[in-house]
């Protein structure tokens, strides 16, 4: 395994972080322990959920991803080892069951994180973050940002970092990251922070050889301002793991499943994985070793969040930590982009 720190600490987390989404609807508590039992044994030290968590989202299984942590944790007795980072849901209809008040206040705050620690047997969580903004912006499949003049958020990302700050003080989170965020968010959240508040030091948001429009501005800002990107759906809902070519939709599979969550498949995403399979035989890598490679080794990347139903799948993913990718091969990786642009927004 190699490690890098979270940036602006002293802490070590894998460049491999075991995603636990699927924790608690496609995978069982025992699929849960193995997989984490695995990565641990691995070297994976860095495990990401969220309250919101399983998904799809749902009132009947609201946090039983957190459930399985905490009780692995508990069995285990190895929350020492672990780097363990959740999140807050923000406004919106997905996570209206969770709590009336979905804003980032202090109330909000309060009963999430003392929930969410409950949940993971744990007295302190290593990255707290943000899931998504208050504000209206263009997140979750939607490229272009379109305002609404008619919107009542007003802009108080002073104030929750104040609200933060607090249970910084009380010990309960070490340190804070959003998560689906946007150049202005991260850079108003930065600047705020310079008035002696905790930094937000990750971004957790979609990046992929599908989807690198996290390259056009908050890439930059990652470099010049050390903040790092905790990369999700890497393998674009398992797309670049191939199993869907040639229309092709395996029983148990989460595009199979979950239809309404299939944000990777359009047909130019489709066309964009079939060129990047060839690319990836040409080179005597399977499809997933190329795509997730491909983002662990980005200057901008603090760690790659990766998500499987299965052991053969982890180790697979876990593996792709020891594929190093030639300039030629990326020079060809970028042909593509240039060919199709980011196809899943």
């Amino acid at each position: 395994m190699r490690y890098s720190r979270l940036p602006n600490t002293d802490i070590k987390v894998s460049k491999i972080c075991l995603g636990t989404m699927t924790f608690g609807k496609q995978n069982s508590i025992d699929d849960g322990f193995n997989q984490m039992d695995y990565a641990l044994e691995n070297g994976v030290n860095f495990f990401d959920t969220a309250e919101l968590y399983p998904v799809p989202a749902s009132r009947e299984t609201q946090g039983n991803t957190e459930k399985i942590i905490g009780s692995w944790f508990e069995k285990r007795k190895n929350r020492n080892k672990i780097i363990l980072a959740t999140k807050i849901a923000g406004p919106g209809p997905y996570p209206a069951h969770i709590r009336d008040d979905l804003s980032f206040s202090k109330e909000s705050l309060t009963d999430a994180i003392e929930k969410s620690l409950l949940r993971l047997k744990t007295d302190y969580i290593d990255l707290y973050q943000l899931h998504w903004p208050e504000r209206k912006t263009n997140t979750f499949g939607k490229r272009g940002y379109v305002h609404d003049k008619e919107e009542i958020w007003k802009e108080n990302f002073e104030e929750v970092l104040y609200n933060l700050n607090s249970f910084v003080k009380d010990g309960k989170i070490r340190y804070i990251g959003v998560s689906n965020e946007n150049p202005w968010g991260i850079m108003r959240f930065i600047s705020a922070s310079k008035k002696n508040l905790p930094k937000m030091i990750t971004i957790q948001n979609p990046y992929s050889l599908l989807n690198r429009i996290f390259e056009i501005g908050n890439s930059e800002i990652c470099m010049r301002e050390n903040l790092g990107l905790l990369a999700y759906s890497p393998l674009g809902f398992g797309l670049l793991t191939g199993k869907y070519r040639k229309n092709n939709l395996p029983d148990g599979s989460r595009l199979k499943l979950f239809p309404n969550l299939a944000r990777y498949s359009n047909n130019k995403c489709f066309e964009a994985t079939e060129l990047y399979f060839e690319l990836s035989k040409k080179h005597n890598l399977s499809l997933t070793q190329l795509s997730l490679a491909f983002v662990n080794d980005r200057p901008f990347v603090t760690s790659n969040i990766i998500g499987a139903t299965n052991l053969t799948q982890l180790k697979e993913n876990i593996d792709s930590i020891n594929i190093k990718l030639s300039s030629e091969l990326i020079n060809e990786i970028n042909e593509i982009q240039k060919l199709i642009p980011n196809p899943a927004p």
